[in-house]
């Protein structure tokens, strides 16, 4: 019975370990979450400039000529014109994830069991972009930025099954609806990438951040 005991007195423990684990990653997704709401609002108005000129007219100068005639100055006067207006960028939330439309893109969009042929460049999250989270990119540009040496493989355009299970979660929901062309960044806390798992340099329930360049969409 003694024994007995303290196996029961052990699984309860263990029970009791796991549970303020759980409650704490919880609790960690959650500050993610409000993380990711104050990137999204902070990413969605977007202020444009513009400027013009117009004519106002020229001066006339009436000061008699020796010949008789009339002195006209032909400089003219302008005026610049400055206006800034806002733009909201399209935030879709889907699943777990959640996608800004930096660039709208045309066709269909992509459905669950359709092909999509995108760009990308992953970084972690910590509440604000920051490109030396970058830890995976096909994207030359973004490579030459971060001093990265891509081979022509690396580059390769990525091409896969929005139902491959090689995908994470995030990614899939991040992904679904987008269209040929569209720029976007997809962002989604530490449950809807690798986890309690250390992928790489990634550290374990890391929240992630996506920017995809969407090149095609096929769908079934």
């Amino acid at each position: 019975m003694e024994i007995k005991g303290k196996i029961l007195a052990l699984v309860l423990l263990l029970a009791t370990a796991s549970a303020c684990m759980k409650t704490k990653l919880e609790e960690s997704y959650n500050k993610q979450e409000d993380k990711i709401d104050s990137y999204l609002k902070s990413k969605m108005l977007v202020k444009r400039d513009s400027s013009w000129t117009d004519t106002l007219g020229f001066k006339l100068d009436t000061t008699a000529l020796e010949d008789g005639g009339m002195k006209i100055d032909t400089s003219w006067t302008v005026e610049k014109h400055d206006t800034s207006w806002t733009d909201t960028l399209r935030v879709i939330r889907n699943g777990g994830a959640n996608r800004i439309v930096l660039k709208e893109g045309e066709g269909e969009p992509l459905n669950r069991n359709g092909f999509v042929s995108f760009y990308y460049a992953g970084y972690t999250f910590t509440g604000s972009f920051n490109a030396s989270g970058l830890f995976v990119t096909n994207h030359q540009a973004t490579a030459e930025q971060a001093k990265w040496n891509l081979t022509d493989a690396d580059n390769a355009l990525y091409e896969i099954n929005l139902a491959d299970e090689k995908l994470i979660q995030g990614l899939k929901d991040g992904l679904y609806g987008v269209k040929a062309g569209e720029e976007c960044e997809i962002l989604f806390n530490g449950k809807y990438g690798f986890g309690n798992e250390v992928f790489g340099i990634i550290p374990a329930n890391s929240a992630l951040l996506y920017k995809i360049w969407v090149v095609g969409v096929a769908n079934d």
